[in-house]
């Protein structure tokens, strides 16, 4: 786990460095293509959204929700990701919905540097964008 500082425009700069984003969004779908076919399936979004837990917990404590709340949630976020709905998220939806979630986040930060521990993990864009940030520093 590291410690890293960020702040809206951290955010804003990975995203728009198009080239990094866009690995970045792609290599994620590919881990999240469990078998392969090129699209997301509701199955294979929800997996990836359970590992987040953003309903299971409350403050590091676990907290119980209903399966057919979590159910609802999950195929709302699956259906926002859904443009064309066609039951499937392919590569460009999940980019797009990627993209609006990354400059969301940045806007919710401002321009207040805020501290935050995240995991070391490749596939988190929170730690990609602060590795950026921190890359323009270094150089």
């Amino acid at each position: 786990m590291g410690v890293v500082i960020i702040d809206g425009s951290t955010v804003r700069d990975f995203v728009g460095n198009d080239a990094l984003f866009n690995k970045s969004v792609d290599d994620r779908f590919s881990a999240l293509d469990l078998n392969g076919d090129g699209v997301l399936s509701r199955s294979e979004l929800r997996k990836a959204f359970e590992t987040f837990r953003l309903l299971e917990a409350h403050f590091g404590v676990d907290v119980v929700t209903p399966p057919e709340q979590l159910t609802q949630l999950y195929d709302s976020i699956f259906d926002k990701f859904d443009c064309d709905h066609s039951d499937t998220v392919d590569l460009e939806e999940f980019r797009s919905e990627m993209k609006k979630i990354m400059l969301a986040i940045a806007d919710g930060l401002g321009s207040c540097p805020i501290q935050m521990a995240l995991e070391d993990d490749d596939q988190n864009f929170l730690k990609k964008a602060a590795d950026l940030e921190a890359s323009k520093t270094s150089s």
